[in-house]
């Protein structure tokens, strides 16, 4: 076994490192080169429109598919060769729900405690940390059929938890959920960051990304297009500040070439168009709004988020 570190202080700068990393099946490249890090004590979210690579680029991580060229590393192991080591040291949150349903809430992290080998004297302890960073003991015996949505959600999250991982990988977190509970799950998020825990975020969720991450990465065609924090994103990309335009097809072609004319960039959004980069130096008469996460991911991918 080969291990390049023994902890995050000793040579290992970042909790992922992924250098030229490319997967093939058959003729089509689901990745082409892709390089990623996670530095340690950070949240860096991955983004892309369906087909990007992100799906395959996670499960690369948990060697459930094995990269045709480049490096990986997780916590300063080579995968694949060591990846039942960085497995041990990572917790991972799927985006299908895996709980078993015939086993209570406390049975569920009582089964993982035992496969993530978390000692038997830490096993109770473990499992009401658990409890209650998820609030949920008093669900303690509840069958995990009789959850809610959000319940479930934060189960799986917590599940990954019980054995103090250095790095969580979460696949579409909060998919599925709605606006209330995608905000709990939120909050849970920010304090693992604030704990110091290492996080790889899969979303389809735009906001989600620009609310939690210090970075983002963002893919299309299996390649990544632009890396950097969302306000620097968005400030190179999209500027301060959008002009909605509203009206007929015909009138919102005449502000896209117009727009264009003076280079300035553009967003159709269905009935209107957004005006970018124009820094509050024109006359057209529409609505100001400020630039987000979203403008930028369409203009780079040309693809609204699935």
């Amino acid at each position: 076994m080969e291990r390049v570190a023994a902890d995050p202080t000793d040579q290992v700068s970042s909790a992922i490192e992924l250098r030229g990393f490319v997967k093939r099946f058959g003729a089509i490249t689901a990745v082409d080169g892709l390089d990623l890090d996670v530095p340690f004590g950070t949240c860096v979210g991955l983004l892309g429109p369906n087909g990007a690579g992100k799906s395959t680029t996670m499960k690369a991580l948990t060697a459930q598919v094995i990269a045709d060229e480049g490096e990986l590393e997780v916590l300063g192991y080579r995968l694949p060769h060591d990846s039942k080591q960085a497995r041990a040291e990572m917790g991972v949150v799927p985006q299908l729900d895996n709980l078993d349903v015939s086993l209570t809430v406390e049975q569920n992290l009582l089964v993982f405690a035992h496969l993530y080998r978390v000692p038997a004297a830490d096993r109770r302890a473990a499992i009401e940390r658990a409890l209650g960073i998820a609030n949920l003991a008093d669900r303690r015996t509840s069958k995990v059929d009789e959850l809610s949505g959000g319940m479930r959600r934060r189960l799986l999250v917590v599940r990954a938890l019980l054995h103090e991982p250095r790095l969580v990988l979460l696949d579409e977190p909060t998919v599925g959920l709605d606006p209330q509970v995608r905000q709990e799950l939120w909050a849970l998020i920010d304090r693992l960051r604030s704990e110091g825990v290492s996080i790889l975020m899969s979303t389809h969720y735009i906001e989600e990304a620009e609310r939690l991450c210090d970075t983002v990465t963002i893919m299309s065609h299996g390649r990544a297009v632009a890396v950097g924090a969302p306000r620097a994103l968005i400030g190179e990309h999209a500027g301060p500040e959008a002009v909605e335009v509203y009206g007929s097809p015909t009138r919102l072609n005449e502000v896209e070439v117009m727009a264009h004319s003076r280079g300035w960039r553009t967003r159709r959004t269905g009935t209107s168009v957004s005006v970018l980069h124009a820094n509050g130096d024109t006359d057209l008469d529409g609505e100001r709004r400020v630039t987000n996460l979203e403008d930028v991911f369409v203009l780079l991918t040309g693809e609204e988020i699935a």
